[in-house]
C-alpha cells in the first residue's frame, strides 16, 4: 500500500467529514500548495439586491458564495493572503502532522455550516447594514488540534 501523503489524506477526510458541501482540492504542484475551495448556497426568496465584496449587484434567486484556504509551504508557494479565508503552512516535503491536517478540515467544517447559516440570515434580513462574511479563526483553530496523532504526512512526490 502506497504511504499516505497530505494529499490522499486531505481528500479521503474531506469527503468523509464535509460530505454535505461543494468542496474541489487543487493542489499545483509549481506552487506547492494545496488549495481547499468550498461553495455555499443561500435562497434569496426576496430577490433582495445583494453588492459582493467587488461592488457587483445581484439579484439571483439562488445567491452563491466561493471561499478557500489554502496551505503553504512558506519558503517555495507564492499567494496573495487577501484572496483566501486562511493561509496555512506546512514544514515542506516533511508535510505536515496529521492531527494538524485533521484540525484543518474538522474547522472547516464549522466554519463552512456557520458560513451556511449566516448566509442564510443575512438574506433574511432587509437591512442596508447587513454584511455577510465567512470567519476563520486562527486561535480557535490552533486550539482545535489535538495531540492524538503528530506523526507527519509527507508532501506528495510526483
Amino acid at each position: 500500500m502506497a504511504k499516505e501523503t497530505m494529499v490522499t489524506y486531505l481528500d479521503n477526510y474531506l469527503n468523509k467529514k464535509i460530505p454535505d458541501y461543494e468542496l474541489a482540492l487543487d493542489w499545483d504542484t509549481r506552487n506547492h500548495s494545496f488549495e481547499i475551495a468550498f461553495r455555499i448556497y443561500g435562497e434569496n426568496k426576496g430577490q433582495i439586491e445583494i453588492d459582493d465584496a467587488d461592488g457587483v449587484a445581484s439579484e439571483e434567486e439562488i445567491i452563491e458564495f466561493e471561499d478557500a484556504i489554502l496551505l503553504v509551504d512558506p519558503d517555495k508557494s507564492k499567494y496573495d493572503a487577501e484572496d483566501y479565508l486562511a493561509v496555512i503552512p506546512y514544514e515542506g516535503k516533511k508535510g505536515m502532522k496529521k492531527n494538524e491536517l485533521t484540525a484543518v478540515v474538522d474547522y472547516l467544517k464549522d466554519v463552512i455550516d456557520d458560513g451556511q447559516s449566516d448566509l442564510l440570515d443575512f438574506l433574511a434580513d432587509d437591512s442596508d447594514e447587513a454584511v455577510f462574511e465567512m470567519n476563520w479563526d486562527d486561535a480557535v483553530f490552533k486550539a482545535s488540534i489535538k495531540p492524538s496523532d503528530s506523526s507527519y504526512l509527507s508532501y506528495p512526490s510526483y
